[in-house]
Parts: C-alpha cells; sequence; structure tokens
C-alpha cells in the first residue's frame, strides 16, 4: 500500500473516530503528496524516497513553528503543533539513535576516505542520500562536523 492509501484510510479512521488532531495532520500531508504530485514534470505516483522527504519536511515545518511557540510562551499552539509531529512520524522510518547515526557515518567517511574538515562536503552529500529519513539534516552536519575534527 502506498503512502497516499494509508494516508486516505486514515483519515476515514479519523473522521469516524472524531479525532481532531489526527485528521489535521493527516489532511496536511495529503495536500503536500498530492501538491507533489501535480508539479510540472511528475509522473503521477510518488517514489518513496519523495514521499520520505515530504514527511520530512512536514516534521521539520511543525518543528520549527514549535520552537517559535515555545519562546512566545503560546502553549496552546505548541501543543497542536507536537501533536502533528507525533502523528507524522509514525509515518517516517524509525529515525536513527545518536549511536547509529555516528556508527552509520563513519562507515560512510571510511569509504569515502574522508578524514579531515574539507571533506566535510563529500560526505554531507553521501550522508545526506544514504540517510534520508532516518535523521535530520542538521543532526547528520553536528556529527560529521565533530567526527572530521
Amino acid at each position: 500500500m502506498s503512502l497516499k492509501q494509508q494516508i486516505d484510510a486514515d483519515i476515514k479512521q479519523a473522521m469516524l473516530a472524531k479525532n481532531q488532531d489526527k485528521l489535521r495532520a493527516l489532511r496536511a500531508v495529503k495536500s503536500m503528496i498530492l501538491l507533489e504530485e501535480t508539479k510540472e514534470g511528475q509522473s503521477g505516483d510518488l517514489k518513496p524516497e519523495d514521499e520520505t522527504k515530504i514527511l520530512t519536511k512536514a516534521v521539520k515545518q511543525r518543528k520549527d513553528s514549535a520552537d517559535i511557540y515555545r519562546q512566545q510562551n503560546r502553549a496552546d499552539l505548541l501543543a497542536v503543533e507536537e501533536t502533528e509531529i507525533a502523528v507524522i512520524e509514525q509515518y517516517l522510518p524509525k529515525q536513527l539513535s545518536e549511536d547509529e547515526l555516528k556508527a552509520k557515518l563513519q562507515a560512510i567517511m571510511t569509504r569515502l576516505g574522508a578524514s579531515v574538515p574539507s571533506d566535510l562536503g563529500k560526505v554531507m552529500g553521501a550522508a545526506s542520500k544514504e540517510l534520508a529519513g532516518q535523521a535530520d539534516g542538521k543532526a547528520i552536519s553536528a556529527m560529521v562536523k565533530q567526527l572530521l575534527q
């Protein structure tokens, strides 16, 4: 079952359960999927990696909003964002722990022969592709910088 079909089925379940928080998050994701599918040059159905990018982008947008609401002491809006993050993350691949991320990055660096800070771009390019959806870009960047020192 594709992500779009899974989202549609879960929207129906959320409607029947009258779960407004889950429904709002799922509708936002469905909207992002539909926008991506109807982009110029798209051939219809999305590839799994494109679906992961969409979900990652949705989570990142909500985390950024949550940070702003936290700074402004808006607990009501913060709770909405955190609820939506929790719903969307259910559809993402399991996130890597810090130790798992470090091990994978060390393997990538060994394979590429990277050992000095000037290799950052080369490592980030490969790591971003291989670890898409499994780790946040900021976390990958911070860990690579730490490992290349």
